[in-house]
C-alpha cells in the first residue's frame, strides 16, 4: 500500500500571550468571562481567537494576523477579534481551504475556565461556521511559574487542520 495523498491537507499553528491588567472582564473565545482582570492589547486582545486566526492563516499560507490588522492602525484599536477570525475564514474559505478540526491549549492562572469552556466552544463554532465537535479546548495553569503562574499573562495556542 502506498503513503497516503496528504497534498490536501494543511496543519497551522498560532499562538498569543497578552498581559494582564486591572479590571474585567475576562474575553476569551469571543466570551466575556467574569474575572477582575482583563487582557491588554491594540485590539479586544482575545488571545484564543488570536491564535486561533494565525493559525489558519498560516494553514492557508496567507499574511499573519499582524500583517493583517496591524497594531499601528487606529482602525484595529478595540477591534472584535471575532471580525478578524472570521475574515481570516473567509480568506482561507476564498483560497480552497476549509477547516476540519483544530485543538487549543489556554494557559491561564485564572479563573477556572472548566465552567466556561462549553460557551467558548459554542462561540468558535459559529464564528467558524463549524461543528462544535471539531472545536477542541484545554486549559492548564501555570502552577504558580513563570508570567502565566503569576498572573501576569494569558498565552493561547491552537493547532487546525485544513483541507481543500
Amino acid at each position: 500500500m502506498g503513503a497516503a495523498d496528504t497534498s490536501r491537507l494543511r496543519i497551522g499553528l498560532g499562538h498569543d500571550t497578552h498581559r494582564l491588567g486591572p479590571g474585567g472582564p475576562l474575553r476569551l473565545g469571543g466570551v466575556d468571562i467574569p474575572c477582575e482582570h482583563s487582557l491588554i492589547g491594540h485590539s479586544d486582545a482575545d488571545v484564543l481567537l488570536h491564535a486561533i486566526t494565525d493559525a489558519i492563516l498560516g494553514a492557508a499560507g496567507l499574511p499573519d494576523i499582524g500583517q493583517l490588522f496591524p497594531n499601528t492602525e487606529e482602525e484595529n484599536r478595540h477591534r472584535d477579534s471575532g471580525e478578524m477570525l472570521r475574515a481570516a475564514r473567509d480568506k482561507a474559505t476564498e483560497s480552497g481551504w476549509r477547516i476540519i478540526n483544530l485543538d487549543c491549549v489556554l494557559h491561564l492562572e485564572r479563573p477556572k475556565f472548566s465552567p466556561h469552556k462549553d460557551d467558548v466552544r459554542t462561540r468558535i463554532a459559529e464564528l467558524l461556521e463549524i461543528g462544535k465537535d471539531v472545536v477542541g479546548i484545554k486549559a492548564k495553569t501555570g502552577e504558580g511559574v513563570g508570567s502565566v503562574g503569576r498572573h501576569e499573562a494569558v498565552t493561547a495556542q491552537c493547532v487546525v487542520l485544513l483541507t481543500n
